[in-house]
Order: structure tokens, then C-alpha cells, then sequence
């Protein structure tokens, strides 16, 4: 899709955050905008925010991780926006804490919102984009999801399948008109949950990961669809070198992973359990 002005964009997890971000991308490409997410006033104050710019933009709360508020979402964006050209999966959650100490509705629900809902939105939306011969799908992944940290079982769990998912879209429907990427960012700061957890402890990322941001991210969704690509690393060089490295020697990498992360990722599953008071 080299032009995308004037066609419609769904974003999830638009009220806070990447999302914010995304969304502020893709209204500077002309684009109508449903802004989806679970808390009604920050969408609502970016659907105005984008609104004042030109841009038509409207707020829909769902929980997309729900089957019922997912195909009423999109029943409800057909009715006000029209029919859906890009849908970004970006709504996602994480927690850092010990395997077998973290609840399973916990374990449930990540993997509900991470990878099952970003499927689900799919599966609904591709009939439409395949009978116009036109439609992107972008999830947006995690280079977690290439490395597995520690601490972080189900999300690193939850975005490797999600960049799965992505390349296995693009290559069912190639030559249909619809396609499908992965964009995998590192450490974010200065919004998302990565910042979060930097600010509850401070820990930083190693050097050689090193951080990138969210309009980072952003640019890189609005790169992917206009070329179409399968994939994107949003990382500073060396944290892309450090991976290739890791799918290359995938039992080196493992060390690696270790020395590079775990004690960012230790620190934030202790000042959780702290928080919540598990022992």
C-alpha cells in the first residue's frame, strides 16, 4: 500500500502508551482512525486530539481480548468508519515474575491478549480485505519474542507466536491484495511498559540492547505497510546484531539472553511480588 490516505486503520491498544503513537503516525498519512481500547478517556482525548488536526478519528472501547466485543468492535467501526484496510494489533500486556509462581488466570490472560486477540481481529477483518483485494495486517511483536528473557515466560511466549502468526499470514495470502508484517521492538522509553517498569526499578538494559521510542515504533508500522515488508527490528544496531547472533547459535544465545537481561527483568518480578505481596 504505497498510498494510504483516505483509507481506514484500526488500532488497538490506541488509548495510551505505543499505541498513542501509532496512531499520531498514521493520522499524518491521511488516514481514518478507529482508536480501540478498554479506557474510554484517554481514547476520546486522542480521537479529538486527531480530530482538531483534520483527521476522522473515532473512539470505540472494547476489550478485544472478549469474542463478543471483538466482532462488535468491528460491526461498529464498518457502521462509522467503513470497511477496515489496516488493522494494527498493538493492544498487549506483560509481567515479570517467576514461572511457577505466577497465577494461571495471569498466564490466561496474557496469552488471551497478546496472541489470541490480535488472531481473532484477523480472522474477522480478512474476509472483507481479500474480497477487495486489499488489506494489511501489522502486529506489533517484541524482540522478546525472539530470545524467551527470563522471568517473562508468557509474553516472550505470547509475541514469538505472534511473529509467527504474522509471517504465516503473509505467506497464505500471497498474491491476494493482503499481506501481513511483525514489527519487534527492544526497550522502549519514554512510554509503553517497558518504561514503566524502568521507572518501578530502576534497572536499565544493557548497553549493547540499548533502547529506541515509540515514534520509533510508529514510523516503522507506517514503513512496513507503504513496502511491505515481512518484518522489523525497532532496536539500535548492536541489539540487531545481538539477535542475529542469537538465531544463528541459538544455544550460545541463551547466555547471552541471560547476561543481557535477566537483571533488568529479576528486579521487576521482585518489586512485583513486593507490590502484591506474594512470598
Amino acid at each position: 500500500m504505497r498510498e494510504l490516505s483516505g483509507l481506514t486503520a484500526l488500532v488497538t491498544g490506541a488509548s495510551r502508551g505505543v499505541g498513542v503513537y501509532i496512531a499520531r503516525a498514521l493520522a499524518k498519512e491521511k488516514m481514518q482512525l478507529a482508536l480501540a481500547a478498554r479506557s474510554a478517556a484517554e481514547l476520546n482525548a486522542l480521537a479529538a486530539e486527531l480530530s482538531g488536526q483534520g483527521v476522522r478519528a473515532r473512539a470505540f472501547v472494547a476489550d478485544v481480548a472478549a469474542a463478543d466485543s471483538a466482532a462488535e468492535l468491528l460491526e461498529r467501526v464498518g457502521r462509522e468508519l467503513g470497511p477496515i484496510d489496516v488493522l494494527v494489533n498493538n493492544a498487549g500486556i506483560e509481567q515479570s515474575s517467576v514461572f511457577h509462581e505466577t497465577p494461571l488466570a495471569d498466564l490466561e490472560r496474557m496469552i488471551a491478549v497478546n496472541l489470541v486477540a490480535p488472531m481473532r481481529l484477523s480472522r474477522l477483518v480478512l474476509p472483507g480485505m481479500l474480497e477487495r483485494r486489499r488489506g494489511h495486517v501489522v502486529c506489533i511483536a517484541s524482540l522478546a519474542g525472539k530470545f524467551g528473557p527470563a522471568f517473562q515466560v508468557a509474553y516472550g511466549a505470547s509475541k514469538a507466536g505472534l511473529i509467527e502468526f504474522a509471517h504465516a499470514l503473509r505467506s497464505e495470502y500471497l498474491g491476494t491484495g493482503v499481506s501481513a508484517s511483525a514489527v519487534c521492538p527492544g526497550f522502549i522509553t519514554e512510554a509503553g511498559m517497558y518504561q514503566r517498569m524502568l521507572e518501578r526499578t530502576g534497572a536499565r538494559p544493557s548497553p549493547l540492547l540499548g533502547t529506541t521510542t515509540p515514534q520509533a515504533v510508529a514510523k516503522a508500522v507506517v514503513r512496513v505497510v507503504k513496502r511491505d515488508l515481512a518484518e522489523v527490528a525497532v532496536s539500535p544496531g548492536p541489539a540487531r546484531l545481538t539477535f542475529a547472533f542469537a538465531q544463528l547459535f541459538p544455544n550460545l544465545a541463551v547466555g547471552v539472553a541471560r547476561s543481557l537481561t535477566n537483571d533488568v527483568f529479576r528486579k521487576d518480578a521482585e518489586a512485583r511480588r513486593h507490590e502484591t505481596g506474594r512470598q
